[in-house]
């Protein structure tokens, strides 16, 4: 299989070259990436535990799905494409968009359009990507993050404060 080609983008996500995955990551180029937020009917967030073989941030819990933007993709065909890699959802119309998140360290230099769904599941989870997933209220969520942040993904810590901060 041969490695992901990923967009390189500016301090103002301009496309401005397009390098492997590999490059992008070893000299932290900024690029482009989604997650999405499924809620279930209760409130409750589905979250993944990245699978100890990911090249970033493995074995932390994360959004329910996320995905770099492969070059030439938009950012509404990743979140179309990642829920049906990662969990086996395939999604007719694109989830409502949340806001955008700025390339920065806890990102991984990634530029992320955070999106929202409701859905109750089933999902089929990809054991490549992910290593087990479950629903958790945000009171438990919020908790957590005050005893373990370690436990979570840098970037969904982002998300999550930005989702409290409105």
């Amino acid at each position: 299989m041969s490695e992901e080609i990923f967009d390189v983008v500016d301090a103002n996500d301009q496309i401005i070259d397009q390098q492997p995955r590999s490059e992008v990551h070893r000299l932290g180029l900024k690029h482009r990436a989604i997650h999405l937020l499924v809620f279930n009917g209760r409130g409750d967030l589905f979250l993944q535990k990245r699978s100890i073989k990911k090249d970033c941030f493995p074995d932390t819990w994360d959004s329910s799905a996320s995905g770099h933007v492969d070059s030439e993709e938009s950012y509404d065909s990743c979140a179309l494409r990642e829920p049906r890699e990662e969990l086996g959802l395939d999604l007719e119309t694109v989830p409502e968009r949340l806001f955008k998140l700025d390339a920065c360290e806890e990102t991984g230099q990634e530029f992320c359009w955070v999106y929202r769904l409701e859905h109750e599941g089933p999902f089929q989870l990809d054991p490549e990507e992910i290593s087990e997933g479950g629903w958790f209220t945000p009171n438990k969520i919020d908790d957590w993050i005050v005893t373990s942040p370690e436990d979570f993904a840098p970037a969904f810590l982002l998300i999550w404060r930005r989702l409290q901060t409105g």
